[in-house]
């Protein structure tokens, strides 16, 4: 699978995105929403829930706890244009919904 995101990614395949709609609660009791952005090819939860912890971390939170409570699949689309060059660039980009901050 990793072969084929390589191609898609350097080959600029127009992208269809898989959307990870992820709910953690902070340590002030708030709960942060924010969407992980990926290739829809990439499917191992590991690796996605992997790029929630990546973000988390740069927010601030250690040793995040990151599953399928607080992470799921929500669906696929198009890839939008302000999107894609963070994707290729990194794998992936998170939009903050909530509490973010």
């Amino acid at each position: 699978m990793k072969h084929l995101f390589y191609y898609l990614l350097k080959n600029k395949v127009n992208m269809q995105i898989a959307v990870w709609d992820t709910y953690v609660t902070k340590k002030d009791g708030s709960v942060m929403h924010f969407d992980i952005i990926a290739p829809r090819e990439i499917t191992e939860t590991a690796v996605i829930y992997g790029y929630g912890k990546d973000y988390l971390k740069g927010k601030g939170m250690e040793n995040p706890n990151l599953t399928s409570k607080e992470c799921s699949f929500c669906h696929t689309e198009a890839v939008l244009p302000e999107w894609e060059a963070e994707i290729r660039k990194k794998g992936y980009t998170i939009i903050e919904m909530e509490n973010c901050n």
